[in-house]
């Protein structure tokens, strides 16, 4: 949502960094002043990260480029020194590096974030991210904010906030211009179907629903996770287990642009007995991930994606579907799959570089070419999933 860091950003607080590296599973987000992506603490905190300008295609994996940490603390403290921009200084070393996913934040940016990360957040209420003409436009609204209440819509595009113009600017950019304290005004102007209207709306505390669940009259269980924000993995495990014994469950993973990795690896936990869930690397060095013992693996499992899936949700969708627990249903996914690390830069701000990149239990890298369904579906995907679990022995 706009408002928040957008940009994702990490569950760490900045004090959080000094006691070691954060890994950081970039994914979208521009929520009115919030955003989630794949966050780590320490080696299982997560972070949150914003979709760069364009998205990934669906060619394959890509080698992705990174900027070396110790060029960017120099240009930052040779600024510093300068009385220039820390932070500025830090986003041209990382641009010029191709790092597709670097990111620098300030303080109050990366403390935003972890805000976020936690259900809750300061804004208007609006997920934004990039158009494909390189404009800013508005993914999503939450219904009952105060973007909703102005009526705004998913598809208008952002031409400014409070008179700074947001076109060209990187997407957590835009998210720090949305960014303030509840109560205060913030006007944002902005273009639909080719007329521009400009509307002033006040930020408010806002917070989100990760998961909700609903039974279908035929007996299937619907859990969708919009998000792996603290505590969602429980969530979705305590779904699980009040489930009708016997039926199948949908768990309907799209539009959900990732979050904290290990809400996403108990996600997986919960229809699974142990075994590996992902595998990365950090620098070359290879790290594990490992789901919990205990869970439900007899239950018929279908997982919807499309390309709003992406980072952590990505990484629970290509887990279940390795390893044989759910028939994934619905559009090839986002393609976010490399491993971000944060370091804190001389003058207190944070740069996410990139370090390495996830792979499933079968070895494929999630980046680039993401996640494609065993059944691909359109329009009534729901549907498609239940006729599918209908398939597997369970449904109408």
């Amino acid at each position: 949502m706009l408002g928040l860091p957008s940009i994702p950003a990490f569950c760490l607080r900045p004090r959080d960094l000094r006691r070691g590296a954060v890994l950081t599973m970039a994914f979208l987000a521009a929520v009115g002043t919030g955003a989630y992506t794949g966050c780590w603490d320490r080696e299982e905190r997560a972070a949150v990260a914003a979709v760069p300008a364009g998205a990934p295609t669906a060619e394959g994996p890509r080698e992705t480029g990174t900027a070396d940490r110790e060029a960017v603390a120099r240009a930052v403290a040779e600024a510093v020194a300068e009385g220039k921009s820390g932070k500025k200084a830090a986003q041209e070393v990382v641009s010029r590096s191709g790092d597709r996913w670097g990111t620098v934040y300030d303080q109050g940016e990366y403390a935003a974030f972890a805000e976020g990360l936690d259900g809750h957040w300061t804004g208007v209420g609006v997920w934004a991210g990039r158009a494909p003409d390189g404009m800013i436009k508005v993914d999503k609204v939450q219904p009952g904010s105060p973007a909703a209440r102005a009526g705004l819509r998913a598809g208008d595009r952002l031409l400014s906030v409070d008179g700074h113009a947001v076109t060209g600017l990187a997407v957590p950019d835009v998210v720090a211009l949305l960014r303030g304290d509840a109560g205060t005004p913030v006007v944002l102007n902005l273009s639909r179907d080719g007329a521009d209207l400009t509307e002033t709306v006040r930020r408010e505390q806002l917070k989100t629903e990760p998961v909700t669940v609903r039974q279908r009259p035929d007996g299937v269980t619907v859990i969708k996770v919009a998000s792996f924000t603290r505590g969602s993995g429980d969530r979705v495990k305590a779904a699980v287990k009040a489930a009708p014994p016997g039926e199948g469950v949908v768990l309907d993973l799209r539009g959900n642009p990732g979050g904290l990795v290990t809400e996403a690896v108990t996600t997986a936990s919960a229809f699974l007995d142990g075994g590996l869930v992902a595998t990365y690397d950090v620098r070359g060095d290879q790290r594990v991930l490992y789901a919990a013992e205990g869970g439900d693996t007899g239950r018929p499992l279908v997982a919807l994606v499309d390309g709003g899936t992406m980072s952590a949700a990505e990484l629970v969708a290509g887990a279940l579907q390795d390893r044989g627990r759910a028939v994934a249903v619905g559009s090839r996914t986002f393609g976010k799959g490399s491993v971000q690390m944060p370091t804190e830069l001389p003058d207190g701000s944070v740069a996410e570089l990139t370090v390495g990149t996830y792979r499933t239990p079968a070895g494929r890298s999630l980046d680039g070419g993401g996640i494609t369904p065993d059944v691909p579906a359109g329009e009534r995907v729901e549907e498609r999933a239940v006729t599918v679990l209908g398939g597997l022995g369970v449904g109408p």
